[in-house]
């Protein structure tokens, strides 16, 4: 397994590293099975560290968690909790998703654009409605269930997911609705 351990702005020590390498690997070990590689991150927000770690796992999924503390090995810890508990809760579908997929997770590249608007700070009218794009790069789409997608979103902790839907092909999206619930978008449906 590879691990990519760093800070943002400070220095991240040897003690610390093989601390985040033995911690970290026994908590991935009894959950995940085949993790290939884990990012974590460190960084100083006012009088609190915070820790950020990123774990892909062998099977395509993503699983990601934040822990903030006065200090940085509690900081970890709290990330490290919040790892586990993410990966114990998914356990048994984890495990399941292995058995029935033959082949790992499949993805497909797409372009992600990031934009923003003028910047003006009066009320005047624009010239153009069309927003600048400040960033463009590429992102990977995966081919999942339903069932597999919305693990997916809830693990990695992201608000919503683009993917490619295993049994119709077309490009569908899970989403965390305001009220708690998970709505799925399926446009080859709504022919």
């Amino acid at each position: 397994m590879r691990y990519q351990i760093s800070g943002k702005g400070m220095e991240v020590g040897d003690a610390l590293q093989t601390h985040v390498k033995s911690e970290l690997g026994e908590t991935l070990e009894k959950y995940a099975g085949r993790p290939t590689d884990a990012t974590v991150v460190f960084s100083k927000n006012a009088y609190e560290y915070v820790c950020e770690a990123t774990v892909h796992l062998s099977t395509g999924l993503t699983a990601a968690s934040t822990g903030k503390a006065g200090d940085i090995y509690p900081a970890f810890e709290a990330c490290r909790e919040k790892m586990d508990k993410q990966l114990r809760r998914y356990k048994r579908r984890l495990k399941d998703h292995h058995k029935e997929r033959l082949e790992p997770v499949e993805f497909a590249g797409a372009p992600s654009y990031i934009l923003a608007a003028n910047g003006e700070a009066d009320d005047a009218e624009p010239d153009s409605l069309q927003p600048m794009i400040i960033a463009e790069m590429e992102t990977k789409v995966p081919t999942l269930s339903v069932g597999e997608a919305v693990m997916q979103m809830e693990l990695s902790q992201a608000a919503m997911l683009v993917f490619r839907n295993e049994k119709s092909g077309g490009v569908n999206i899970v989403h965390r609705r305001d009220d708690g619930n998970i709505g799925w978008i399926d446009p080859a449906q709504s022919r």
